[in-house]
Parts: structure tokens; sequence; C-alpha cells
């Protein structure tokens, strides 16, 4: 009997894929690092088929980790890095352009124009998004007007888009399937979260047609089955679910008033608002968290662009550490009567201040400044950032006010990290016992379907606490630290609107 679900977790700088058997354990796992494309200043790219052999590479490493042939998976579950957009000619199959990466920033411009033309209040009520380059419509029309004979092709039916979650269906199922989940949909800015559908208005206004758009189906449907000459056997996927969500799910979050984080290249907290629709007052975003069986439970979200992508920086930018896990025991070796504040808007600041021509500054630096205070300056970011979203949501909906933070991702290992988070929030951070919880949630929408994982019910009766952070060992952090984070942003904000000014003027 087939009793293994294979995850396909598609990332942001890496292709990973895992192995879980019935009792959610992990069997296998493979991982790749792949390329990072930066043709230009606040512009990302990835390469599609890079995206795809590395994908493939790494389930093929899993299922051999894990000791097992591919008949004895019952089911693949896919999870993706949202937002990123590609586009490829259905006959050939080949990509028109590299893949423009959800921290792209180069349609700030065309933002703003639409913005202006009145379209945001359009968006923001149909798609609960905004106006921004982080999503994906302004990025398919900015590839439509700028690769040679793109628009006709996609006017003649000849293009299809599709989000990283479609590109890998397509190409799993031999070009057989053309479709995504609700989640990632809901991520475009074309489609309309509450009739659930495409919006033919909203794909006017971006110049997109629609026959290039994928069917969008729920998170736990059937996608189709894998190519048999792929992994050695036709294998169903029936689970689909972008990141964030994918880790709402597998942190076992479906309760109104649920919350978790994930620290990864960026930091995304999501809040569970079940069947309410909540529109932000205060600059968040609503989605859709996920779609059980044609039915979709809401979320409130915050998306922080730079998280774990800081330390890289310290890393590989500035060389002050050799290895991210060294970055708790430098910042505990800081000086705490420095007060470096480093706001890290390399890309831009996300929720809730939405200023995509921002870019990152450092505060507070002294003859003495040096890489302990800087590591200290970026686990700080993080929760600052972190309290941002958080005060957001509590004024959005009173349900946020109580709640504990359920964390995951690769930066949750720094203890230092979660206690400064907890201060800073002065609210309970929960590291879970088992940290896997975005390939977790999508194995668990395809293993569930497939009848080899429990229901939801008994899923979240197996989620359970590794460690609990409670507040109180620096309130500092929560009051004086988080007055100094708020100027340093006014002034990071300042500065991109006078530059922008004085663009214009000139």
């Amino acid at each position: 009997m087939s009793a293994y679900v294979l995850a396909i977790d598609q990332g942001t700088t890496s292709s990973r894929a895992l192995v879980f058997d019935a009792s959610l354990t992990v069997r296998g796992a493979g991982q790749q690092e792949f390329t990072q494309h930066y043709p230009a200043s606040g512009q990302v790219e990835h390469d599609p088929e890079e995206i795809w052999t590395t994908t493939l590479a790494t389930a093929k490493t899993a299922l051999s980790a894990a000791g097992i042939q591919a008949g004895s998976i019952a089911a693949i579950g896919i999870t993706n890095q949202r937002e990123t957009t590609i586009v490829w000619d259905r006959q050939t199959g080949q990509p028109v352009h590299r893949a423009i990466v959800w921290q792209d920033r180069r349609t700030a411009a065309v933002c703003r124009r639409l913005e202006d033309e009145g379209l945001g209040p359009v968006v923001s009520q149909k798609t609960g998004l905004r106006l921004d380059p982080y999503f994906s419509a302004t990025k398919i029309a900015w590839l439509l007007d700028n690769v040679e004979g793109a628009r006709a092709a996609a006017e003649a039916g000849r293009l299809a888009f599709g989000t990283v979650d479609t590109w890998l269906l397509y190409r799993l199922t031999g070009g057989r399937v053309h479709a995504t989940d609700a989640t990632n949909a809901s991520r475009t800015a074309l489609y309309d979260i509450r009739r659930g559908r495409w919006d033919e208005d909203l794909c006017a206004a971006f110049g997109v047609p629609m026959s290039m758009l994928p069917e969008v189906r729920s998170c736990n449907a059937s996608f189709g089955t894998c190519e048999n000459s792929l992994l050695g056997a036709a294998i169903p996927i029936l689970g689909m679910a972008g990141d964030q969500q994918a880790a709402t799910i597998g942190q076992a979050c479906f309760a109104p008033g649920m919350l978790k984080a994930t620290y990864g290249t960026g930091c995304f907290a999501m809040l569970n608002t079940g069947a309410e629709v909540v529109a932000s007052r205060n600059r968040l975003l609503t989605t859709i968290a996920y779609d059980l069986d044609g039915v979709p439970t809401y979320a409130l979200e915050g998306a922080i662009f730079i998280a774990g992508a800081a330390i890289q920086w310290l890393r590989d930018g500035l060389g002050v550490i050799t290895s991210s896990s060294q970055t708790a025991a430098l910042a505990a070796q800081a000086d705490p009567g420095q007060q470096v504040l480093l706001v890290p808007a390399f890309v831009g600041l996300g929720a809730p201040y939405w200023e995509p021509e921002a870019r990152g500054a450092l505060f507070g630096m002294t003859r003495n400044t040096g890489p302990a205070e800087l590591a200290r300056a970026v686990l700080e970011a993080n929760a600052f950032q972190t309290r941002d979203l958080l005060d957001a949501m509590r004024g959005d909906w009173s349900a946020a006010d109580q709640t504990t933070l359920r964390v995951d991702g690769g930066m949750v290992a720094n203890d230092l990290l979660l206690q400064i988070l907890a201060d800073t929030l002065d609210a309970p951070v929960e590291r879970p016992h088992v940290q896997e919880t975005t390939a977790m949630g999508a194995a668990w929408l395809a293993g569930a379907k497939a009848g080899v994982l429990p229901d939801q019910a008994g899923f979240a009766a197996m989620w359970q606490a590794e460690r609990r952070f409670t507040p109180g060992s620096d309130k500092r952090l929560a009051t004086e630290g988080y007055r100094r984070w708020q100027h340093a942003i006014e002034a990071v904000i300042g500065y991109a609107r006078a530059e922008r000014s004085t663009d214009a003027a000139n």
C-alpha cells in the first residue's frame, strides 16, 4: 500500500522535496540552491528551467534518501514561492523570459500611475491586495510589453501565465494541466476573492488577456498525475498552496484568531479570520488562507520583504559571519550601550508601509560599532517589523489582541531571536516540535485527500510546541527600542519620497 507523501517546497533561494510517512515523520529530503539574477537595481529574476530541474532533482534525492520507490508515494503536494511570475509558450513549453521574482520592484512607476488613475481602491476591494510591484499582475504586463512579440502572442492565445506552482504542475504533468489553487490565484491582483474567479475588469485594467490564466481549483483538489517517466511512477498530485498558506496549514492554524509567522528570505504573518473577509484599515492584505473542498477560509496577512535575507547580507555582503548559525552568538556579544538600528529595506518596504522605493539604512552607529552590533540590529529589525504587523492586525480585528504567535522558517532555530521577538511583541511565541511546517502543510493537503493522513481535526491534534518564549526579559525593546524604530522608518520613507519628488522635478 502507498503510505508516503512527497511534498515539493519550491522556495525563493532553493528547491526542496521531502518524503513524509503516515505519522508525518520526514523519511527523506533533498535540497538545492539555484541562481539569483539581479539584472538591475531593484530587479530580481530566476531561470524557470533551473527552478524545474532543481525541483525534479530534489524529488529524486528525497525518494532515494527515504529508501523507497516512487510507487510507494500515495500523492504529491506542492507549495511554492508566491507571486513570482512565469510566462511561457503553449506550443513549445519554453518560457519567454526569466521569471520575475516576488521581490522585484521594476513596476513601481506603473503601480503609482495606476494608483493615480484610481485603480487602487478597486484592486483592494476585489482582491484584498494593494497596487504594489509585489503582486503578479504588473509583472505579467511588463513581460508582455517588454519581450518582443509577447503581447501579440498572448492576445492570440499562444502564451500561458503561471506562478511557480502552475509552472511545476505544467511540467510534472507533461504539459497537460494548466491550473493553480485559490491561494496562489489570490496573490495575482487579478482574482476576486469573494466571488472566487478571475476578474475581467481587473485583467483589462492591467492589460492581461484572460486566455493566459490557469484554471483555479481548491487546495485539496485533484491536479492531475505526475508523468511516469519523471520519477518512475504515475503519482496523483492532490494538494497545492502558496508557501505562507501552506505554513499556516502546517502550523494547524485552523481556528479564527490563530496567527503564524514564517521567517525565511522574508517574513510573512498570517492571521486566520475564518469565513469573514476582514478589510484592513491598517494597510495589511486580505487574502485566502486556504480553500478546502470549495469552501474558502480568509486571513489578514502582513508581508516583510527582508528577514533572513538580512542575515545572508551579513554573511555574503559584509563577510562578518561565515554561516547563519553564528548570528545568535555574535549578537549576544553586542554592547548593550549602543543603539544601532537597521531598517532592512533592501527591496523596499512591505506592510504596513508599502514604500517600494525605500532602501536600507543604518542608524546610531559609532566608532565602536562592529559585527556584534550589526548582528543584534538584524535580529531586532525582524522583531520590530513583526511588531508593525501585529499592531496593525490588532487594529483591524479584535480577535488578534490575545493571540500567541506560532513561528517557523529557517531563522527560528535562533533562540535569541525568538526571545527578542516575545519581548518586542509583549506576546508569547511558540516554536513547533516539527519545524518543516510549509512542506508539512502541502503534504497534509495531498495526504489527507489520498486517505493516508488524518483529517483536519486529527492533524491539528498532532501539533506540539517544542518551546514557548514568554515576554519580560527586556521591556526596553517593547518601548524605547520600538519608538526608535518608528523614527527610523519615518526617516527612510521621508528620504525615498524626497528623492522621488526631486526626480519628478527634474
